[in-house]
C-alpha cells in the first residue's frame, strides 16, 4: 500500500472535475462551493486544478512530504474514486519522483 499522507501528488497533478451538483448545498452537495470554478454548463473542478500547473487548493503541505486534504470528509467523488497504486497515480508519483515501490513484472 502507497502512502498518501507523504506524497499529495495526484492533489497537485491532474483537473479535479466533477458534476455541479456536488458543490451545491441545496442538492446535498458537501464540497465548498468556494473552492469550486465552473468549466462548464454541467461540470465544476476545484480551484487550481484547471491550470497547467494544477495545485488543489484544498491540499495543504508539500508534495513529497506531509500533506492532507482540508475538505477531505467533503472531498469530490472524483478524489473519493480515486485509488492509490492506480496508473493515475504513479502516473503523479512519477511526475515528482517518488519511489512508488511498485516493481512491474518482467515476462520470462
Amino acid at each position: 500500500m502507497l502512502s498518501c499522507v507523504n506524497c499529495g501528488a495526484c492533489c497537485a497533478s491532474f483537473r479535479v472535475s466533477f458534476y455541479w451538483s456536488e458543490a451545491d448545498p441545496f442538492t446535498g452537495g458537501t464540497v465548498p462551493a468556494e473552492l469550486t470554478e465552473k468549466i462548464s454548463p454541467s461540470r465544476v473542478a476545484m480551484k487550481e486544478t484547471n491550470k497547467p500547473r494544477p495545485r488543489c487548493n484544498a491540499l495543504q503541505g508539500d508534495v513529497r512530504q506531509q500533506v492532507s486534504c482540508r475538505i477531505y470528509d467533503q472531498r469530490s467523488s472524483t478524489c473519493r474514486e480515486f485509488e492509490d497504486g492506480s496508473a493515475q497515480c504513479l502516473k503523479a508519483r512519477f511526475k515528482y519522483g517518488i519511489d512508488s515501490g511498485y516493481i512491474p513484472m518482467v515476462a520470462a
